[in-house]
């Protein structure tokens, strides 16, 4: 859990850094990170970081279709083969007829 939040944390991050980094080349003399982050467009880059916090956000959620009633199969030895984890459907309920 604690991996997914830094992940997040360096994702909103992201621009800000780029931003300082480009500054520190760019620059002939260093200022000192107080003055750089004084004069940055703070509001750019927390828009910046938001939107590719939420972009890395879609494209590496997981999305398997199952069900929360689908029964899981952790991996096994079948045959002297290893089998990955997978879910098997569960059998719908029936419905009781009055």
């Amino acid at each position: 859990m604690i991996r997914i939040v830094i992940e997040n944390i360096f994702f909103f991050l992201l621009p800000t850094l780029i931003y300082i980094v480009w500054i520190a080349f760019t620059e002939d003399e260093w200022a000192g990170l107080p003055t750089v982050l004084r004069k940055a467009p703070l509001l750019r880059l927390f828009v910046a970081g938001a939107a590719l916090m939420f972009t890395t956000l879609i494209l590496f959620s997981s999305r398997s279709g199952n069900r929360p009633q689908d029964i899981y199969v952790p991996p096994s030895l079948e045959g002297g083969k290893l089998e990955p984890g997978r879910s098997l459907k569960a059998p719908e309920p029936e419905l009781q007829k009055p």
